[in-house]
């Protein structure tokens, strides 16, 4: 395997090591906030967030659809903590309706990962899931490996060189 290739797959399989993830989201005033969300992926790389309606980041995935998410390694497990490896998409939310077939679909995903809390969540009214949808990331594995992402799917790695705004190919 190239290097790339390796950081392909570690990129692939990076959010499985993980249960949460880090939301930013503003508001209609443009004031922003930072929160966490436990979460499930779809083949499509879809985040899927189930979250309470009285919190802040829910009140405004409302007003702004656009939301910034991050993955980050846990600091226990990082060598350098300058350098977690962590991944963040710039995504799009949208509601998914209670009850409907996809609703419940991601509601069992919710429950085969994380057990009976699903079971209560399920039955409080003011929950709600919000699929993320992601439009371009950026991985970073250490100090000078930072990989744009895109494409169809998100599956185009593209290493970040010295000036921010040039990828190598």
């Amino acid at each position: 395997m190239s290097q790339l290739e390796d950081i392909q797959a570690e990129y692939e399989k990076f959010p499985e090591e993980l249960e949460s993830v880090i939301i930013s989201t503003v508001n209609a005033q443009a004031i922003p906030n930072a929160s966490y969300a436990p979460f499930v992926i779809d083949d499509s790389k879809n985040i899927y967030i189930y979250v309470s309606g009285l919190s802040t980041h829910t009140k405004n995935l409302y007003d702004n659809p656009h939301v910034s998410v991050l993955f980050i390694e846990d600091e226990a497990k990082s060598n350098l903590i300058f350098a977690r490896r962590r991944l963040s998409f710039d995504c799009t939310a949208n509601l998914i309706e209670r009850e409907t077939d996809k609703w419940n679909q991601i509601v069992e995903q919710f429950q085969g990962r994380f057990g009976q809390i699903i079971e209560v969540l399920r039955g409080l009214s003011d929950f709600r899931i919000f699929q993320l949808t992601p439009s371009e990331g950026r991985f970073v594995v250490g100090f000078g490996a930072a990989y744009h992402i895109s494409g169809d799917n998100l599956n185009q790695v593209v290493q970040i060189t010295g000036d921010a705004n040039k990828k190598q190919e």
